[in-house]
């Protein structure tokens, strides 16, 4: 049951001796307002390595072609790999257990133009798998698909900055957009987190494109993402793999690093969780040990304050106040003064962050904050501590007898 007369007992106790409690609180305050902005910083920082990466697929794989620079088998060095939509299937057939989406893509430009309004784009040729694998929103309309490749259907998707580079504020879905000269009708309009680079592209079926920019099946590269259940180790073994079984398809020697060239996020991902990892343990290193220097200064005050308050013990228990009282009062003025201090640590500290956050980008931190529950958790563990020191004290006070305590210097 809620006792007012011994919460104001306590809030007494705290005003009457105001020095002591903001040294306290101040202990306490410090040591979150540290925690808070450390751990604010390491994520901005991590937020930063995440950017990096833009908002393409994180476990992507992009295999370039080029020119063999070593003999092999008879075959002269300058030799041109040409890949073609058989090596897609090929890739399929072999890591089929171990590829998400896999693109072929042919890459061209082209001047659109639409009712007279013109435009240079970048136009991709790609399987519908494409769409997930470069995180394509699609905001009106649809996305390449199957029967488009099927057919070799003249129709695009277009950018959002295409749109409305050429169309305005006109609906492009439906409409006919002439690609150096040929009609395509406009099934889709996508968006891309990556900004208006990703948006000024323009995508049709790669049928389409190897059927008249080129009567041919020749691909520039292949874009595939790894099955998302392999770990980073698996998915760099998967590319070492991928790449062996590519050279001796071409009858290219393993040592040449130039013919067959294999780009892949893991690598990438690694790296940054090896930093990540570093990093939070330093920060962790550090906020801990600001923690224990606040839960080592809480209880070197509580014992301070017990000490201090002895003769108070010795005539409360003359009074007939019971041990459990006495600690009660010293344990509850102790999370008292915790808690409250604890808090405006946290909004000081919160506050640092949001004031000082958009500026801290020139030094590659992004958005530097930090969740709620990391910090009420050491708040909690300061909270905790503070009652531990307060009761070990009390609880050794509250034994000693009225006629000592009283007699106590």
């Amino acid at each position: 049951m809620f006792d007012l007369d011994l919460w104001r007992e306590i809030v007494q106790s705290i005003n009457k001796n105001r020095t002591r409690s903001l040294l306290s609180g101040f202990t306490v305050a410090f040591a979150i307002l540290l925690f808070t902005i450390l751990f604010g910083i390491a994520n901005g920082l991590q937020n930063t390595f995440k950017e990096a990466f833009g908002t393409d697929a994180n476990n992507s794989i992009v295999i370039f072609s080029g020119r063999t620079s070593k003999a092999n088998k008879g075959l002269q060095a300058g030799r041109k790999i040409q890949f073609k939509n058989e090596d897609r299937q090929f890739i399929l057939d072999e890591y089929g257990d171990k590829v998400q989406f896999i693109t072929s893509k042919v890459n061209k430009s082209a001047s659109a133009s639409y009712k007279g309004e013109k435009g240079n784009y970048e136009l991709r040729g790609v399987h519908p798998e494409y769409m997930f694998i470069e995180n394509n929103v699609i905001d009106k309309g649809r996305y390449i698909n199957q029967q488009d490749i099927d057919n070799k259907t003249k129709v695009v998707v277009i950018g959002k900055v295409v749109e409305d580079d050429l169309f305005f504020k006109e609906n492009a879905i439906g409409k006919y957009i002439n690609l150096s000269g040929i009609p395509y009708k406009i099934v889709g309009v996508f968006t891309d987190d990556e900004g208006d680079s990703e948006e000024s592209v323009i995508y049709m079926p790669i049928s389409t494109t190897q059927f008249l920019y080129g009567n041919n099946d020749f691909v520039d590269l292949i874009h595939l993402t790894y099955n998302p259940e392999l770990n980073n180790d698996q998915a760099l073994s998967f590319g070492t793999d991928l790449t062996k079984s590519l050279k001796e398809r071409f009858s290219v020697a393993q040592s040449d690093q130039r013919a067959i060239r294999l780009f892949n996020m893991a690598e990438g991902t690694k790296q940054v969780e090896i930093m990540t990892m570093s990093l939070t343990f330093i920060i962790l290193i550090i906020g801990f040990g600001t923690l224990i220097a606040g839960i080592v200064g809480v209880s070197n005050i509580m014992i301070f304050i017990v000490k201090e308050r002895t003769k108070e013990i010795g005539i409360r228990k003359a009074l007939g106040a019971s041990p459990k009282s006495i600690v009660s009062i010293i344990l509850l003025e102790s999370i008292l003064i915790t808690a409250i201090a604890g808090y405006v640590g946290l909004l000081v500290g919160v506050g640092v962050l949001e004031l000082v956050g958009p500026s801290l980008k020139e030094y590659f931190i992004k958005d530097p904050g930090v969740s709620n529950s990391l910090v009420i958790g050491a708040t909690i563990t300061l909270i905790v501590a503070g009652a531990i020191a307060g009761y070990l004290p009390a609880k050794k006070a509250s034994q000693i007898k009225p006629i000592v305590a009283l007699r106590n210097d």
